[in-house]
């Protein structure tokens, strides 16, 4: 076969082969331009019904931070879809049922991709951070980390997980800047309902500023910063204050420079459940 015809066959095999794979590479483009749409547009789902408790990208608010690879309620699509649907009751999380299943969809792909994000960076010195929190911060005589603690303030044993660096910072500074302000729908079976600060003033006696235990129509128990538990008769107090937006807990802010606060950030960033 002459040489100048060999070459125009392979030339037309390669220029076949090209044709060939061209639908197969226009039909990756479209996907990969839908999948960005579909992402684009789960953000702005997300920044609307889902932001203003699990924060901006999924930090962590009064919800919990998204931006871990797996979610202990939603290990697989189909789970997270249905939780974004139905709500989580004993966490205060309504369903999404404003939602269509393919808007779930685009939910469910942008959360997805929150947890595919580079884990954050720890701002200072986690063993530095541990060694304030155990001692002259005081932290352990309110909350429990791995079975060591008190029971005022919630458990941290899993706070690196479950909250995102600007959260811990905040929380550290202003403590109650991220607690719900009312008994709205977000506050309703969440966490916060158990560390309801409340101040209850007797007919007779000083006035008494501690968590609320438990509450009925008659009563309420009251546990103090020392955590004697106090049980009230409503009928015998003057007033009784269901503080919302405020915490128990002192700002840090006072007692620790900017690189304290930092090193403590750190330390509670490692705080990842397990012994």
């Amino acid at each position: 076969m002459p040489l100048a015809v060999h070459a125009r066959r392979i030339a037309l095999g390669f220029l076949g082969g090209a044709f060939a794979l061209a639908p197969l590479v226009r039909a990756d483009a479209q996907a990969a331009a839908t999948g960005q749409a579909a992402l684009t547009r789960g953000r702005v789902l997300f920044d609307a019904q889902c932001a203003r408790c699990h924060g901006i990208e999924g930090t962590g608010g009064v919800g919990p931070s998204l931006q871990r690879p797996v979610l202990g309620r939603a290990p697989n699509d189909t789970a997270l879809a249905t939780l974004i649907a139905t709500g989580i009751d004993d966490r205060g999380m309504p369903g999404a049922w404003q939602l269509s299943p393919n808007e779930v969809s685009m939910l469910v792909a942008y959360v997805r991709s929150l947890g595919n994000r580079p884990p954050e960076v720890a701002p200072g010195d986690a063993a530095r951070g541990e060694a304030l929190f155990r001692g002259r911060g005081g932290c352990l005589a309110c909350h429990v980390v791995r079975g060591t603690g008190g029971v005022i303030g919630p458990e941290l044993t899993n706070v690196g997980a479950a909250r995102g660096l600007a959260y811990l910072r905040r929380a550290l500074r202003d403590p109650g800047a991220e607690l719900p302000a009312g008994p709205g729908i977000s506050y309703a079976g969440s966490e916060h309902v158990r560390y309801l600060l409340v101040r209850a003033v007797p007919l007779n006696g000083a006035p008494i500023t501690g968590i609320r235990v438990n509450e009925d129509a008659f009563t309420i128990q009251v546990r103090d910063t020392g955590g004697a538990i106090h049980s009230l008769e409503k009928r015998r107090l003057r007033a009784l204050e269901k503080l919302f937006h405020a915490s128990l807990m002192p700002s840090a802010g006072p007692a620790c420079t900017n690189t304290e606060i930092d090193d403590i950030v750190s330390y509670l960033m490692t705080l990842r459940g397990g012994a």
